[in-house]
């Protein structure tokens, strides 16, 4: 084992800070959850909505940034930020220690077991952190939350309020 005298008072110098990213196209009590735990882990979590041109989105990033933010208005150690490029010059920039990701299913795993061996070339001294959420909401997607509403399907035990109307406003159009 490795000499880490002098490693917890480094530590100590600087808050722990966390970047929690993802679409958040919308947001869900699923994310809710997952940010609720972070913070229990971590000072700071800047929670990253993520601006991927690769991706069609319903909601553009102004809005999701804007629900997110409605969402969390409550939680004081919690920023919401966006980041259009890579997620670990994002954190790395922001000086964070660590990535925090959601496991859902085993299917999650290899995607999310890629992305963070990147990131850990591209930013070394940043760990990802697993976290799962809570067995009532292992099944949520914002892709399955979109289909629901699209076909007037009731969202409201799945995401919060402000999202609930987001979606009504958005499918009424």
């Amino acid at each position: 084992m490795g000499n880490l005298s002098g490693y917890g008072d480094m530590m100590n110098d600087r808050p722990r800070k966390a970047v929690y990213p993802g679409t958040f196209d919308p947001i869900t009590n699923g994310h809710l959850d997952l940010v609720d735990r972070a913070i229990s882990l971590f000072d700071e979590l800047i929670v990253a909505v993520g601006q991927n041109p690769g991706k069609t989105s319903l909601f553009a990033a102004e809005e999701r940034v804007k629900l997110v933010e409605e969402c969390l208005a409550d939680f004081p150690t919690v920023t919401i930020a966006t980041f259009p490029g890579l997620l670990a010059h994002f954190a790395d920039k922001n000086g964070a220690i660590a990535i925090v990701r959601g496991l859902r299913a085993v299917s999650d795993f290899e995607f999310e077991f890629q992305m963070a061996l990147m990131n850990r070339r591209l930013a070394p001294k940043i760990e990802t952190v697993y976290l799962m959420p809570n067995e009532r909401y292992t099944y949520l997607s914002s892709s399955l939350i979109k289909d629901v509403a699209r076909h007037g399907g009731d969202v409201s035990r799945f995401v919060p309020a402000p999202v609930v109307r987001a979606l009504k406003e958005k499918f009424a159009e």
